[in-house]
């Protein structure tokens, strides 16, 4: 497993606040182990999902910790990029205000954030 590569908050709306973390892995173990990692962070244990997806070599994985369907969001994003052997967290913190459908649009605003850090085409 890679370090943690750890933007914070990329956007916010509506008082929730978006963050994104990402890192390269290559089993369940390894994505596991940087959850955990990242939980270490009491912010980030505390917050209200930490959604995520990864693309394996044993195929793919998703999680939308309460975030009903922001995982797949992540995953089509990075199926479309390519990007293999990877993880990526978008973690919620919830302003109190509903977003609605908009919540997808943060899910893939923080997505390209990461992206556009990293230097991956998408």
């Amino acid at each position: 497993m890679s370090d943690l590569i750890q933007l914070g908050v990329v956007l916010t709306d509506r008082g929730s606040k978006y963050a994104v973390t990402g890192a390269q892995v290559t089993s369940r173990a390894e994505v596991d182990a940087v959850l955990a990692e990242l939980k270490k962070d009491r912010a980030y244990a505390k917050a209200t999902h930490n959604t995520w997806a990864a693309i394996l070599p044993q195929g793919a994985l998703k999680a939308d910790d309460g975030e009903s369907g922001a995982g797949i969001v992540i995953l089509r994003m990075m199926e479309r990029a390519g990007l293999n052997d990877h993880v990526i967290i978008v973690t919620r913190w919830y302003g109190g205000k509903k977003l609605g459908g908009d919540r997808f649009r943060r899910v893939q605003d923080a997505v390209r954030a990461y992206y556009d850090d990293q230097g991956i085409a998408h």
